[in-house]
């Protein structure tokens, strides 16, 4: 899987420069993708067709995005879905009901509830403990964590630290631990829509909720803890190993499902506000879990949108969301084109180097796109081969969409999942080992 190629071939790949956007001609003549791009280049060239006729071609069956919760448990969570899996016919039933539609779902959400998990609490309740979830006491997880070890520390944030812990059964879990210095009310409510939020969803792609703990001002939340760090890491060869091609187009699949699952089929629609690479966690296999629900947002289903206070990571906040303060489920949508170029260039959306001229990489890779040079974004760590350069053009059609400047023109999640099925289909065919072929 990753470092499969032998080392001489990687450390030649690491010494090829990586395309500097400040070292081609001036840019200002150029389209603008933070304005225009995404509404002129789809004047001219449509998603699902390129020049040479090689278009997006639609599944037949858009299989085995989504799992019931009583089968997520009883499959491994390393378990790679199959191109050949089905999913149970009520599954099929309730997912072809939904149509593809890419404007807002907010008005007609079906509860799929039998299948995912708890109903949501009513907002109205006021118990101090929170229905459906687990509380845990102090010594339980002081014991789990060895009292907070900083050994045991395995991340860091603005807002706590994440320990990992061993429960009494031997369950491991990731311990996150709130700042007390920041615990205030404000922050009280945050932790508490954090566990109503991850009490309500179940899905392979997203960290499974363990319990929490709120006791003299102790803050805990209690989840699923995975083994293999996060996906930013992994780009930045955190451990000398090579994340492949094809592990990353998996790996936005993966995402891909877990929010679509978070917009359409949770109890109630669920919006992240923080789809970034850092909060992709990977298992042992690479297969990706969605993480970090501290800004994540439950969003009525009898309105069009949400008018709240901007929370998210710079780079990653959808502009409209922005300019309006208006959430809708686009505003993942928009992350989620950022991640797509996260995982083709390897770069980060705000570079820090400031010897780089254009230090927005969406803006950066999009401008080669629309000039036919999309194969220079590639992250010089890969070896590019015709399958590749054909799945990147057809992952920009699709980020380029996803990075329109208003939602109206972007498309739903479920849809972003239904095109990456599309293009793994071809990448598999047109990527066939040598030694296969001889």
């Amino acid at each position: 899987m990753m470092g499969s190629r032998d080392g001489g071939a990687r450390a030649r790949a690491r010494e090829r420069p990586r395309s500097d956007p400040g070292d081609s001609r001036d840019l200002s003549g150029r389209v603008s993708v933070a304005t225009t791009t995404a509404e002129s280049y789809r004047s001219e060239r449509s998603v699902g067709s390129s020049a040479s006729g090689r278009g997006i071609a639609l599944l037949d069956a858009f299989r085995s995005c989504f799992v019931p919760a009583a089968e997520a448990h009883a499959r491994s969570p390393e378990t790679s879905l199959s191109d050949d899996f089905h999913p149970s016919q009520q599954l099929s039933q309730s997912i072809s009901s939904q149509g593809s539609s890419s404007g807002s779902n907010f008005e007609r959400r079906r509860s799929i509830r039998g299948l995912y998990g708890p109903m949501h609490r009513n907002s109205s309740e006021k118990d101090k403990d929170i229905p459906g979830s687990t509380k845990f006491s102090l010594p339980e997880i002081q014991k789990a964590t060895k009292n907070f070890s900083p050994n045991l520390k395995i991340g860091q944030g603005g807002s706590g630290t994440v320990y990992k812990g061993q429960l009494n059964d031997g369950t491991l879990v990731a311990v996150k631990r709130a700042k007390k210095n920041v615990y205030d009310k404000h922050m009280g409510r945050e932790f508490r829509n954090e566990i109503e939020t991850l009490q309500c969803i179940e899905h392979l792609n997203l960290v499974r909720f363990h319990g929490y703990l709120e006791f003299g001002g102790e803050q805990l939340i209690i989840v699923e803890y995975v083994p293999n760090g996060n996906l930013r890491e992994h780009l930045d060869c955190v451990n000398e190993r090579l994340l492949e091609f094809s592990l990353r187009l998996d790996i936005a699949i993966d995402v891909a499902h877990a929010i679509t699952y978070l917009h359409t089929y949770s109890d109630q629609p669920v919006i992240h506000r923080d789809i970034k690479s850092s909060n992709i966690l990977l298992t042992n296999n690479c297969r990706a879990k969605v993480a970090d629900f501290g800004f994540a947002k439950l969003a009525p289903t009898d309105a069009s949108h949400v008018s709240t206070q901007v929370k998210g990571t710079a780079g990653y906040l959808d502009p409209e969301y922005l300019r309006t303060y208006q959430l809708t489920e686009k505003s993942d949508v928009y992350s989620f084109g950022v991640l797509l170029v996260e995982l083709i260039t390897g770069r980060r959306p705000i570079e820090p180097r400031r010897t780089i001229v254009e230090r927005v990489t969406a803006k950066w890779a999009m401008e080669k796109f629309v000039e036919g040079n999309a194969i220079q974004t590639l992250d010089p760590n890969l070896e590019a081969t015709d399958a590749i350069n054909l799945a990147v053009e057809k992952m920009y059609e699709l980020a380029l969409q996803c990075l329109a400047t208003t939602k109206r023109n972007r498309p739903s999640m479920r849809r972003c999942a239904e095109i990456l099925w599309s293009i793994r289909k071809d990448y598999r065919e047109l990527d066939i080992p040598t030694s296969a072929m001889n």
